[in-house]
C-alpha cells in the first residue's frame, strides 16, 4: 500500500456533508468515484478485468432495530466495482463502504477514509500482474446513514450480489486509530482465521462482538444486512478512537492520522488478498460450523479458536480448580466442616463487598447526577476514576476491614490470606461455568482469571504459608497475575475507548455516570478480586483507606463545585455537546381532515442527559419553561425525528419561530379507499414536496411506532411525486409526513 488513500479521502471529505439525495451526495460524490475508478481501470495489467455499474435500487425491508420498523427507500445510489480475473471468477468477496455522511459533518471517519481505503486496495490490486482466483466487488454504497437502505438495495437486488460468499464491512465508532474488529460469522470460524492469518496489525475482540450484539450500544452497521437479508458471513470492523467528534463537523481529513490509514490499508488489502486466493471462499457455507473466540493479544497476535473447543477448555478449567478447592476443604478430614465453613465465609464477605461497593458508587453516581452535574469526567476521565474507582476501592476495603477487625479478631494471617484468594478462586470458578453455559464466548476471560491465579498459589504454596507478604511472595505473586492484569487493563482501555464517548449521545433517559460508574466498579471487583487477601495479610490497610478516601472526597467536592466542565472546545481536541436544532412548522389534523393545531419553532433536543442546563446561562430564550409535551395521538410525539429514535430523547424543547414555506409544498392526496379481507383497509394516496420526505404510519390508539417509517429519496422523480399503496392498512390509522430537508410536517 501507498499513501494515495490521503488523496482520496481529502477529494472526497471536500465534497462537504454528503447527505442521502443531496447534490453532493448523488452527483459530485459519485462522479469523483467514478473518475478515480475509470484511471484506475485504464491503468490496470492485463491480469484483471473491471467492471463498473451504478445501481439506483428502490425496495423496502424490515428490521429489528430502534424498536423495530420498516423502512421504504427508492432511488438510492450504489457504485459497484468488479474485479476478476480476466476469464471472470464464480465466487466474490466483497468489501463495503459507504460514502454518504450525516447532515453537517464533511464525514471523513464515517465513512470517508474507508472509501478511500478501497479505491487505493482496488488500485492496487488492479496494478498487480498476478490474478486473482476469485472476483473481490468494491461497493462504494450511498445510504447508510438513512439505515442501511443502500446495502440492502444491493445483497437483494444487484446481479453480481449472488456470487458474494464473505464481506468486509469498513465502519467507524470514532475518528481515526486502531480499527477494530467487533464482529464476525455469523459462525464461520474460517474467516477468523482468514483474519488472523493474514492481517499485519491486528485488533480484534470477541468481547466486543458481544457487547455490540447485546444492543447496549444504539448502533447498527451494514454488517447486519448482508448477514440477515443476504445470508453472506463477515467481518466487520470500525474506527473506535476519538468518539467524542464522530457525527460532528470536527470529523475532517486531517484529525486522521496517516498512520491509522496505512494501518487500515496493509490489513484490508492483506485480509481481501487471501480471500479472494482462498479455496474456502467457494464453498464458504460448508465451513459454517459454530462460533470462534478470537482476541488479539496487545495488537500483537490473535488467538482464536472454536468455540467449542473453548468450552471443553472452561469447563476442564472450572473442574481442577473445584477439584483442587474440595481438595483443600476435605483435607484434613476431621476439619472439613470447618473449612468449608469458613471458605463459605470468606466467599459471602467478598460477594458483600462487591456488592456494597457497586451500591456505594452508584449512589454516588445517582447524586452527582441528582445535581446537575452528570458528565463532569467527559473531557477529564481521570476524573471518574478519581470518584468512582477510588470510592469502589475504599468500599471494599473497608468491608474487609472491619471483617478482619471484628469478625476475625485473633484469627492467623496466613489462614485468612489463603482463604481469601480461594474465595475469590471459587467466584470465578462459578461464573467461568455459567458463562460457559450460557454460551457466551467471553468467558475465556474467566478462565485467564482461574488458571493464571491457581498456578500461581500451587507454584508459591510455600511462600502463602510464610508469615506477612514478604517482599519474595509479593514479587512471585505478581508475576504469576501478569498475564490476566496486563490483559484486563488492555481490554478495560479498549471498552472506555469506545463508551466514553458513546455517553455523549445516549440520549435524555440514560443517566451517565450510573453507566460509567457500573463499568468502573466492575473492572474494580475484577482487579482487586486476588488482592483481597493481601488485606488480611498485610498488618494495616489504614493508610491505603485513609488516602483513597481523600482522594474520593476531594474529587467529589471540586466535582460539585462545577469545576470539571463536561465540555472542551479546544481546536485540536475538541469534545463538543450535541445538540440537534430544527426549524420546524406543524400542522396537526383530525380524522376528518381539520386543522386543529398549528404552530412553528425551533425543535432542540439535547443528546446527552444534561439537556439543555449548559446553554440557558448563554440564551436565556432556551430554558424550562419551552419544555414541550409529547403529542400522545401523533406519530413519534409529533416531533419531525429523522430517525426512530425518540424513546432515548424524551426531553424536547420547543422556541417559537417564524413559519418556514417550504419552496415545493407538500401535497397530499387520498386516491381511494377500498375495504378489504381480514377487516383492512387498502388506501392508495399521492404524495408531493420537497425532494426529502419521511412517511411515518401508526394505528390509531397505538403508541407512537411507525409500521412504515423512514423515508424515501423523491428527489429522482419529476416534482419530487411519488405514489405510494399500503396494504394492508387497520381502520381508523393516523399518518404523518415530514418534508425532510426544511422540516415542514403535516399530521391527520
Amino acid at each position: 500500500m501507498n499513501l494515495g488513500e490521503r488523496g482520496y479521502l481529502d477529494n472526497i471529505t471536500a465534497i462537504g456533508p454528503r447527505t442521502v439525495g443531496s447534490p453532493e451526495n448523488e452527483v459530485l460524490a459519485v462522479n469523483y468515484l467514478l473518475e478515480q475508478i475509470r484511471g484506475i481501470e485504464r491503468e490496470s495489467t492485463d491480469a484483471h478485468k473491471i467492471s463498473v455499474d451504478i445501481q439506483r435500487p428502490t425496495g423496502s425491508f424490515s428490521i429489528d432495530f430502534l424498536g423495530g420498523f420498516t423502512s421504504y427507500y427508492a432511488n438510492i445510489t450504489n457504485v459497484v466495482v468488479k474485479l476478476e480475473p480476466r476469464n471472470g471468477a464464480e465466487h466474490a468477496v466483497l468489501s463495503n463502504c459507504h460514502f454518504d455522511s450525516v447532515p453537517n459533518t464533511p464525514g471523513a471517519s464515517d465513512d470517508a477514509v474507508s472509501c478511500a481505503v478501497m479505491l487505493e486496495i482496488l488500485n492496487t490490486l488492479s496494478k498487480s500482474s498476478q490474478s486473482l482466483q476469485h472476483a473481490v466487488i468494491f461497493l462504494f454504497n450511498g445510504a447508510e446513514e438513512n439505515i442501511l437502505q443502500a446495502s440492502h438495495g444491493f445483497i437483494t437486488q444487484h446481479e453480481w450480489a449472488k456470487s458474494i460468499r464473505a464481506f468486509i464491512n469498513l465502519e467507524a465508532a470514532g475518528v481515526g486509530g486502531k480499527e477494530l474488529v467487533f464482529q464476525t460469522g455469523p459462525e464461520n470460524p474460517w474467516l477468523v482465521q482468514a483474519y488472523v492469518v493474514a492481517a499485519k496489525h491486528p485488533f480484534a475482540s470477541v468481547v466486543a462482538q458481544e457487547i455490540f450484539q447485546s444492543g447496549i450500544i444504539p448502533a447498527d452497521t451494514d454488517f447486519r444486512i448482508y448477514r440477515d437479508f443476504g445470508n453472506v458471513p463477515g467481518i466487520d470492523l470500525a474506527f473506535i478512537e476519538n468518539g467524542y467528534i464522530y457525527h460532528t463537523k470536527y470529523d475532517t481529513s486531517d484529525r486522521i492520522l496517516t498512520d491509522s490509514i496505512q494501518r487500515a490499508g496493509d490489513n484490508i488489502l492483506a485480509v481481501l488478498k487471501y480471500l479472494a486466493t482462498s479455496e474456502k471462499l467457494a464453498k464458504s457455507f460448508e465451513y459454517r460450523h459454530g462460533n470462534v473466540v478470537f482476541f488479539d493479544i496487545l495488537g500483537l497476535f490473535v488467538l482464536a479458536y472454536p468455540a467449542r473447543v473453548g468450552t471443553i477448555m472452561n469447563y476442564i478449567t472450572s473442574a481442577i480448580a473445584f477439584f483442587y478447592l474440595s481438595k483443600k476443604v476435605l483435607q484434613p478430614k476431621p476439619r472439613a466442616v470447618h473449612n468449608l465453613k469458613k471458605l463459605l465465609t470468606a466467599f459471602s464477605l467478598t460477594l458483600t463487598s462487591w456488592v456494597c461497593a457497586l451500591v456505594a458508587v452508584l449512589m454516588v453516581a445517582m447524586f452527582v447526577s441528582f445535581i446537575g452535574r452528570a458528565l463532569s469526567w467527559y473531557t477529564h476521565f481521570y476524573v471518574s476514576v478519581s470518584l468512582y474507582g477510588t470510592a469502589a476501592a475504599a468500599k471494599l476495603i473497608l468491608v474487609h476491614m472491619l471483617a478482619k477487625k471484628f469478625f476475625y479478631k485473633n484469627v492467623n494471617e496466613q489462614f485468612l490470606g489463603d482463604v481469601f484468594f480461594d474465595a475469590s478462586l471459587m467466584i470465578w470458578s462459578i461464573v467461568l461455568a455459567v458463562m460457559t453455559q450460557m454460551g457466551l464466548c467471553s468467558a475465556f476471560i474467566c478462565t485467564l482469571w482461574v488458571a493464571f491465579p491457581l498456578l500461581t498459589k500451587l507454584m508459591i504454596h510455600k511462600e502463602f504459608s510464610q508469615k506477612g507478604a514478604t517482599i519474595k511472595f509479593i514479587v512471585m505473586y505478581m508475576l504469576g497475575m501478569f498475564v490476566p492484569y496486563l490483559y484486563m487493563l488492555y481490554l478495560s482501555w479498549t471498552v472506555f475507548e469506545m463508551f466514553t464517548p458513546v455517553m455523549g449521545r445516549s440520549g435524555s433517559e440514560i443517566p451517565p455516570d450510573m453507566v460509567l460508574a457500573g463499568f468502573i466498579v466492575i473492572f474494580t471487583v475484577i482487579l482487586s478480586s486476588y488482592f483481597i487477601n493481601f488485606i488480611y495479610l498485610v498488618k494495616s490497610t489504614k493508610t491505603t483507606l485513609v488516602t483513597l478516601t481523600t482522594v474520593f472526597v476531594v474529587t467529589l467536592i471540586l466535582v460539585c463545585s462545577g469545576i470539571f466542565f463536561p465540555y472542551s472546545s479546544d481546536a485540536a481536541n475538541p469534545k463538543p455537546k450535541r445538540v440537534f436544532l430544527q426549524h420546524t412548522s406543524r400542522r396537526f389534523h383530525d380524522l376528518d381532515g381539520n386543522v386543529v393545531k398549528s404552530d412553528s419553532g425551533i425543535w432542540i433536543n439535547g443528546f446527552d442527559y444534561n439537556g439543555i442546563s449548559h446553554i440557558t446561562p448563554h440564551v436565556p430564550e432556551i430554558n424550562d419553561t419551552i419544555r414541550t409535551p409529547c403529542e400522545e395521538q401523533a406519530p413519534f410525539c409529533g416531533l419531525p425525528w429523522i430517525l426512530p429514535v425518540h424513546f432515548m430523547f424524551r426531553k424536547n424543547w420547543y422556541l417559537p419561530a417564524p413559519e418556514i414555506l417550504p419552496r415545493s409544498p407538500i401535497q397530499f392526496k387520498l386516491l381511494s379507499k377500498k375495504l378489504m379481507p381480514w377487516n383492512s383497509v387498502r388506501l392508495s394516496f399521492e404524495v408531493s414536496g420537497p425532494s426529502h420526505m419521511s412517511l411515518y404510519v401508526r394505528p390509531r390508539g397505538l403508541r407512537a411506532v411507525p409500521l412504515v417509517p423512514r423515508g424515501w429519496n423523491a428527489g429522482r422523480q419529476p416534482g419530487g411525486r411519488l405514489l405510494c399503496v399500503l396494504l394492508p392498512w387497520a381502520a381508523g390509522s393516523s399518518l404523518a409526513l415530514l418534508g425532510g430537508t426544511d422540516g415542514s410536517r403535516e399530521a391527520f
